[in-house]
């Protein structure tokens, strides 16, 4: 799918121009991107209830639309959604449906190698697209963050991207950080990470996650917040989310996935405070799941899906689709939700109105290989 120059000026509407700058030019606006890892069934999401396709296909699983949480009169979050239903109805999110990236074969790895890196097919480009959107803004030190093990493949390149990972461990004393740092204070390779590490801690509010081992995902909010809140902090982060491949079971597992992510978010505006208002979320999965349910109480892999725009600085209380039908006949291939929306041209517009960035510049530098095929297209029509 190419970038659609009325896509792009369609999608950048949806984010409201930023009200404050710096002087040297380093925007308050923050980024956040949030990766459903597994690809996240849309059509349980966003649900399309007046179509009567959609319960048609999906039998049982198909969620009751008494339950759901209504949009408008064609579409419904998931009843796990409450505050992201707040959000919608304060006008600060925007639901995009029938929306894909241009990888067509439903393979999780490759699906995701495109979505992160920004390519037209897999293992294309070898760095990310988060991290290229680094390159065009001002250098002003710590400009993003993973919360994460490892930094994702998005925010893999050539700028510096810090991580940070809650640990399931008892948290350390001080008497052992004052330790360890006196044992590492000659050491040139291990003194600077030591001290890294301890701002890292520092911005976080000096908590680990410890005890149960189970992740607290409001609580992972309220953290990302802590760094994001700062006057020094960094302005674009990833939070990777997984679990999302819904197989058989689904009503259970997306109903508990979804809650996660409704605490995610709710505890990332708690924590922003203020900030919340010059704050940008994009939700987003490497593809959809089938139209149909399969035998085990799930779905399979698909291709297109649903993408949230979230914040205080996103003019929402809107629904973004050029809705295909889920009737046999609409579907892709006969089996999946047909993309009407390029999931490239969504994110570059984001990403160059919330920064305030040169839209042309933003997509070739985001999305090089899908700027070239639009250019090459644009040569053969002359």
């Amino acid at each position: 799918m190419n970038i659609d120059r009325r896509v792009f000026l369609g999608a950048a509407s949806l984010v409201a121009a930023p009200r404050i700058l710096f002087a040297q030019a380093a925007t308050e606006r923050r980024f956040v991107f949030i990766i459903q890892r597994g690809a996240a069934d849309g059509l349980n999401i966003v649900i399309p209830y007046a179509d009567p396709g959609y319960a048609n296909a999906r039998g049982a699983l198909a969620i009751d639309p008494a339950a759901a949480l209504k949009l408008d009169g064609t579409f419904a979050l998931h009843p796990a959604l409450p505050k992201l239903r707040e959000l919608y109805a304060g006008d600060e999110a925007t639901f995009l449906h029938a929306i894909a990236s241009p990888y067509r074969d439903r393979s999780h790895f490759d699906g995701q190698n495109v979505l992160e890196t920004g390519g037209t097919s897999p293992y294309q480009l070898k760095d990310g697209w988060l991290n290229r959107l680094l390159g065009l803004l001002p250098r002003t030190g710590k400009e993003a963050i993973a919360f994460s093990q490892a930094v994702p493949l998005a925010l893999q390149g050539a700028a510096p991207v810090t991580t940070y990972a809650p640990s399931t461990l008892p948290e350390a004393n001080e008497d052992l950080l004052t330790r360890v740092a006196q044992l590492y204070e000659r050491d040139r390779q291990l003194h600077p990470l030591w001290n890294s590490a301890l701002e890292a801690r520092g911005m976080a509010g000096g908590k680990m996650e410890g005890g149960s081992g189970r992740q607290d995902t409001a609580a992972l909010g309220r953290i990302a917040a802590g760094f994001l809140g700062r006057a020094d902090g960094p302005r674009i982060a990833m939070i990777e989310t997984s679990g999302w491949d819904t197989h058989s079971g689904q009503d259970d597992r997306l109903a508990f996935q979804l809650r996660g992510l409704d605490g995610l978010i709710g505890g990332l505006r708690e924590g922003l405070g203020a900030a919340w208002a010059n704050t940008v979320v994009l939700v987003a999965t490497e593809f959809g799941r089938t139209v149909a349910a399969n035998g085990t109480g799930g779905t399979d892999h698909g291709t297109a899906a649903a993408a949230m725009l979230l914040g205080g600085a996103v003019q929402g209380g809107r629904i973004v689709a050029d809705w295909p039908g889920l009737a046999p006949a609409q579907l892709l291939e006969g089996r999946d939700l047909k993309p009407t929306l390029a999931l490239d041209s969504l994110m570059a517009a984001t990403c160059a109105e919330a920064f305030k960035l040169d839209p042309e510049r933003t997509v070739r530098a985001l999305f090089p290989e899908a700027s070239r095929r639009v250019e090459m297209q644009q040569l053969l029509r002359v």
